[in-house]
């Protein structure tokens, strides 16, 4: 289902992904380098679930991305080159609003979610969002349902044959991949946004975790399209994808995520001035006299 593009709509997109590409790799590189070396400058007690949504962008920036951005220049993607990309995007996805439930479910819980006990179950259920990713991207690569969509700018699920089997994987994989993390998450913002924890959290903002309501707020908005296009999928029996417009959309809307969460957690001032620390760092001139010796005049 080849899409036709105008010229200067194409080297557009071309400089889009480009942006989009720079700003998600050296953005969460940089949030890395902060997160590792100035951990002491800021405070993060949650730092699992951030660490593994940072990887997360990191990795679509740099596969995900930088595919589209090739496949626009290139013409399409080819295989295996092509099911790997169409898996690892799902991961991705999945990982990365698994990633965000978790910060909010430690966020409402507090200090006590830091504990030994708590940390492993969080860690545990951290991984299981990246590994149950994997799980249900891999499945159209094992049943041959993966080809190369220009108007996604890489290989997507298509579906020729069976309505019922369609019906069931999005069903299955948005209720378990996409739902139950957006529940906890609403559940979670819910409880906070009505203070029933005030107690507990009340020192909450001085941590990195403040910008949390951020992070889910530009992932819904961002990730909208993306969901929108697998419900109009959904609600047509002749199996027809949604409009071009808005499979590209969502592609270049999701790609965007990746590259504002470095400015979301640069909006937190401890963050941001360690961040600056780490660029800027103010060296001693040669020049400053140095003390080697202390001479005792006796009167």
């Amino acid at each position: 289902m080849e899409c036709l593009r105008p010229e200067a709509q194409k080297w557009l997109l071309v400089a889009v992904l480009g942006l989009e590409m720079v700003m998600g790799v050296v953005g969460n590189c940089l949030v890395l380098l902060v997160k590792v070396m100035c951990r002491g400058q800021f405070c993060c007690r949650y730092w699992f679930p951030f660490i593994s949504l940072t990887l997360s962008d990191l990795g679509c920036s740099l596969v995900i991305t930088s595919g589209s951005l090739l496949a626009m220049l290139t013409g399409g993607q080819r295989s295996p080159w092509c099911e790997l990309v169409s898996l690892l995007k799902f991961a991705f996805i999945t990982s990365s609003i698994g990633s965000i439930a978790i910060l909010c479910v430690q966020r409402l819980i507090g200090r006590a979610s830091t504990g030994r006990a708590l940390f492993v179950v969080m860690v545990t259920a951290c991984s299981a969002s990246w590994v149950t990713g994997v799980v249900f991207g891999s499945v159209p690569v094992i049943n041959a349902w993966i080809r190369y969509d220009s108007a996604e700018m890489l290989c997507a699920v298509f579906w020729e044959s069976s309505y019922s089997d369609m019906l069931v994987y999005i069903l299955c994989a948005f209720s378990i991949c996409i739902f139950l993390p957006l529940l906890l998450i609403f559940f979670c913002s819910l409880l906070s946004a009505t203070s029933c924890f005030s107690s507990c959290n009340s020192d909450e903002e001085a941590d990195l975790s403040a910008v949390t309501p951020l992070l889910v707020a530009s992932y819904i908005f961002c990730y909208t399209p993306f969901v929108m296009s697998e419900l109009i999928l959904l609600g047509r029996l002749d199996l027809s994808p949604a409009p071009d417009w808005l499979r590209t959309l969502s592609s270049v809307m999701s790609y965007l995520d990746c590259g504002l969460n470095p400015l979301i957690y640069c909006s937190h001032q401890d963050f941001r001035e360690a961040g600056l620390a780490l660029l800027w760092t103010h060296r001693k001139p040669l020049s400053e006299p140095v003390l080697t010796a202390i001479a005792k005049h006796e009167l």
